[in-house]
Formats: C-alpha cells, structure tokens, sequence
C-alpha cells in the first residue's frame, strides 16, 4: 500500500486526521514534526504535547531551523525512508514536494478557522492563536523557501486531493481522503462508516 502524506498549514488539522485515517485502514502514522521534536529535546529543549509548537519555545526552535537546515533536512530524510516503504500516514510540510511517491493531500483552512482551531486545542484566546497562525505561517514560508526552494501553502500543483476544512469535521475529511485514496490507486480498504459530507 502507498504511503498517504498529508500537509498543510498549522493548525489545519493534518494530524488529527492522519491518525483517524491510520485507524481507520490498520496502518501507522507519523509526522515530521514528531522526529523534528525528538532533535529539539536532543538540544535541551522541553517538548511536550503536540500543541508544543504553538509556544514560545516551540517557535524559538522554529527560528533556530531557519539558521540550520540540517534539522529539517534529517527529519526529511527519515520521512521519505518511511513513504518509500508504504503501509503508512505520513503528516508533513515539505514530503509532498521532495518526494517522489505517495498519495499526496492538501489540507486548506483560513487564518480563522486554523486559529478557532488552535484557540480549542491550546486554551489560549482567538486573539492569540490568530498572532501564533501568522507568525508561524510566516516562518514556515520562510524556512522551506530558504531550504528547498518551496512555495508553501502557495504551490499546490504536487497534490492529489486538496480538501477545504473549514466547514468539515475530521472524519468527514478522512473519510474523503480514504475513498479518493482508493479510488485513484486501486486499493482495497477495511470498511469504514460512512460520514456525511
């Protein structure tokens, strides 16, 4: 089975819905950030919970990457590794981009709705999130134009299947995802519940 990699901007629920999808079909998932924050308790850092990112150290470690592509560059290599062996969901920013296989998702989300999102998940007021959003959103067009050349969350022509979240709830998309999944490369699932659209 192809590996399934899921990307998008933070905060848009690509993590979510890769371990419903990994549920779902009986197979793992993983993320780069998982492995880049492994390398960021390697360097002192304290990493905890998967909002880690969203806060002031998660973004101190953020703008340490953009002075040293290695980190990013070693996490990528380790995801391709695993896209390259199938039997997994992949969450990642630059995998669709680098690497050859995979079946490819785009998950888009306005600036609000990724905040409202982050506001739930973190605890932390909409006002907040909105600012986290923007800076991160910034930083990671920056840190990925810097090293692979990419045009995140401006190029979609690397993808299968782009889905907008806004007004989709986790299953619905994974849901989307597994059908067109099977759909475009002949594969047999586990069966699934049917959602709504």
């Amino acid at each position: 089975m192809e590996a399934i990699i899921i990307s998008g901007k933070p905060a848009a629920g690509k993590t979510t819905v890769a371990n419903i999808i990994a549920a779902k079909l009986h197979i793992k998932s993983i993320g780069g950030g998982d492995i880049l924050k492994e390398m960021a308790a390697e360097r002192g850092y304290k990493v905890d919970g998967i909002e880690w990112w969203d806060t002031e150290d998660g973004i101190k470690f953020l703008r340490e990457r953009k002075d040293n592509p290695d980190f990013d560059k070693e996490a990528d290599r380790k995801l391709i590794e695993k896209i390259n062996e199938g039997n997994i969901v992949v969450t990642s920013y630059t995998a669709a981009w680098i690497s050859k296989k995979g079946f490819k998702v785009w998950l888009d989300g306005s600036a609000k709705t990724r905040a409202e999102r982050m506001e739930k998940r973190d605890m932390t007021s909409l006002e907040e999130s909105m600012k986290v959003v923007k800076i991160r959103d910034a930083d990671n067009f920056n840190v990925y134009k810097k090293i692979y050349n990419i045009d995140f969350g401006r190029d979609k022509s690397p993808f299968d299947l782009i889905i907008d979240t806004d007004s989709k709830s986790p299953d619905q998309i994974a849901d989307i995802i597994i059908r067109e999944y099977t759909k475009n490369r002949g594969i047999q699932k586990a069966p699934a519940k049917e959602q709504p659209e």
